[in-house]
């Protein structure tokens, strides 16, 4: 073989495994697999916990530093939505004077792509009364929906609301 048709083979070689390997991500993605740079469930799922400790920190700027700037926030024990940092950091000032620890009873996560995932399900939260130290435990619903941003995944909406038959 000369040296022109060995180069022109190694060419043709070339770019059928290009053509292949970009077949197989394609395939890949669409069919549901999870790429190498997808994280895992439990990556997602473990979220909770950085969230969780920050609760336990009891200060509310460090809650809201998990949420994006447009977050959207529909809490447990309040009626208002919240939109922004400031809406955030209100509601938290309120929730966290109960010494909230929380506790998934159920998750189911969804990882939408590289960048953004679901974690949904049902947790409970034990909380005292800062007045009397009574506890109490609510079980909500909650679905977190977080986004990858400037290497940071961050909660763009979280909706947690009381078990209607708890």
């Amino acid at each position: 073989m000369t040296r022109k048709n060995r180069i022109r083979a190694a060419v043709v070689t070339a770019t059928a495994l290009v053509t292949a390997a970009t077949v197989s991500v394609g395939v890949s993605q669409a069919g549901g697999s999870r790429t190498a740079h997808e994280p895992s469930k439990k990556q997602i799922a473990g979220l909770f916990d950085r969230w969780n400790a920050a609760l336990r920190t009891g200060d509310p700027e460090k809650v809201a530093d998990l949420y994006a700037k447009d977050a959207v926030l529909l809490p447990t024990v309040s009626n208002r939505i919240r939109t922004d940092r400031a809406g955030i950091v209100d509601y938290f000032e309120r929730f966290l004077q109960n010494k909230p620890v929380g506790k998934k009873v159920e998750t189911i996560v969804n990882v939408l792509d590289t960048d953004s995932a679901v974690d949904t399900g049902i947790y409970e939260f034990t909380l005292t009364d800062p007045k009397t130290g009574a506890k109490r435990v609510v079980e909500a619903r909650y679905t977190y929906e977080y986004e990858k941003r400037g290497g940071t995944w961050l909660i763009v909406n979280h909706h947690s609301s009381a078990m209607p038959e708890g």
